[in-house]
């Protein structure tokens, strides 16, 4: 009732102003339409229809934008309903996928892709599956879909590059891995990981490269002296490398470099020995190695030194090395087992016994000093002295036990077990050489004619 008098109060005053306009205003408008038509009104007729045409236009405007709204009102809610239930089946598949149950999960993923196949993360969870069921040239075509509908999505470049590395493809991954760079040109994990990949194929430079990279890109604290001592690793390997391609004196001024930095970081001692070996520097060498023992006592030293001074064929003056060292350093039981090898070796059997026992009396029981006590007894001819040292070095007791190995980690063992500590594996031990031995088939017995070699 109140609209209802509303409007009537709106007609009536609309009406009243009309009649009002019309009577001060009397005259007529012509408009012409054509040069041959037109249109004669009174000005107040002119108005109000002008007024109801606008009214008239602006009306339909309003029912057309009404009308857009709408349609795009229902194709958004018919999109967004979709996408819902899309969103559903996705998560019903991934679910499917944690729990492992591959077929289903394949299935829900594979509905889902069908449903919206501009939906990154169902590319990237159905390549999963195709992975944890051995297709792996199925996984990387999807990964290559969704890498061309997002090409800098960084999930996605992850993934195909994990995966080229898991396939064994490790050009495809480096090339993913620079793509990952080249959306994000320091992404520590990408620069990392592709480092890595130059380090398994021994790609020193390129390695070295990226480690430069992510020094500058700036490590975590926690990683950061750990990402400086790979760096100096990597700086080590390119002078090994080119010291292995000629270029000595460039290697040999690196190792001095490294040493420098890390005085404890025995293959640069190692090498720069090496690099003055081959000028013919010999030495040099041999300062550089006996350095390196007396500062680090690594038996890599007297290795390289034994090597050195027997290729030239002077072992007196290696005699007097380990002489004149074991009396500065009587408790270093390395120089004396060394020396004892050595002293066996030039067949100074009694001198050799003499370092040998003095390593053996202090405790020390290994293989390798039971072997080479063995052999000095047997140049002596002390042949029960030399079984008992050879049986004390294979390991071998009254029992002859041949011994168990895991087959999944060749974790060795003296008695059978059934999980292996190391691995966690039960059931995985067997005799050790067990495959060779079951793999091998017996020579064919035949007779041997008189006069034949056998």
């Amino acid at each position: 009732m109140i609209a209802l008098a509303i409007f009537l109060a709106v007609f009536i005053a609309f009406v009243f102003v009309f009649l009002y306009f019309w009577g001060i205003n009397p005259g007529d408008v012509t408009i012409y339409l054509t040069s041959d038509q037109s249109l004669t009104q009174p000005i107040p007729i002119m108005i109000v229809g002008a007024i109801m045409a606008g009214l008239v236009i602006g009306y339909g405007f309003h029912m057309v934008s009404l009308l857009t709204h709408g349609v795009h009102h229902w194709r958004f809610n018919r999109k967004d309903k979709k996408g819902r239930e899309t969103t559903s089946i996705y998560r019903e598949g991934v679910g499917r996928l944690l729990s492992g149950d591959i077929k289903k999960a394949k299935a829900l993923l594979q509905k889902a892709l069908d449903r919206d196949p501009s939906r990154i993360e169902t590319y990237i969870a159905l390549a999963s599956v195709h992975l944890q069921e051995g297709a792996s040239q199925e996984a990387v075509n999807l990964l290559r879909k969704a890498r061309d509908i997002e090409p800098r999505n960084l999930e996605v470049l992850f993934k195909l590059a994990s995966t080229y590395e898991e396939t064994n493809y490790h050009e495809e991954a480096r090339q993913a891995y620079k793509e990952i760079l080249a959306v994000e040109k320091d992404n520590r994990k990408a620069i990392r990981t592709l480092r890595d990949l130059h380090i398994r194929h021994e790609r020193w430079q390129e390695a070295l490269d990226l480690q430069k990279r992510l020094l500058k890109a700036g490590p975590s604290s926690e990683r950061l002296e750990e990402e400086k001592k790979k760096q100096l690793y990597l700086r080590y390997e390119v002078a090994r490398k080119a010291l292995s391609e000629g270029q000595t004196d460039q290697a040999k001024e690196e190792f001095k470099e490294i040493i420098k930095q890390a005085p404890d970081f025995t293959p640069a001692r190692v090498s720069l020995g090496d690099a003055y070996q081959s000028q013919k520097r010999p030495d040099e060498a041999d300062r550089v190695w006996q350095e390196g023992y007396k500062d680090l006592g690594r038996s890599v030293f007297l290795s390289r030194l034994e090597d050195l001074y027997m290729e030239a064929e002077d072992p007196t003056t290696l005699l007097s090395f380990y002489r004149n060292a074991i009396l500065e350093r009587e408790d270093d039981l390395m120089l004396r087992l060394f020396f004892g090898k050595l002293c066996l070796r030039l067949e100074m059997v009694d001198e050799a016994l003499e370092q040998l026992y003095a390593v053996e009396n202090a405790g020390v029981d290994t293989p390798h000093l039971h072997l080479l006590l063995a052999e000095a007894h047997r140049r002596r001819s002390r042949i029960d002295e030399a079984i008992g040292e050879y049986k004390k070095a294979l390991g071998v007791d009254s029992r002859i036990s041949l011994g168990y190995v895991c087959d999944t980690c060749g974790e060795s063992s003296v008695e059978w077990l059934s999980r292996c500590p190391e691995c966690g594996t039960w059931g995985s031990f067997s005799r050790a050489d067990r495959q060779l031995i079951r793999n091998a088939r017996p020579v064919e017995a035949r007779a041997i004619y008189h006069g034949e070699r056998h």
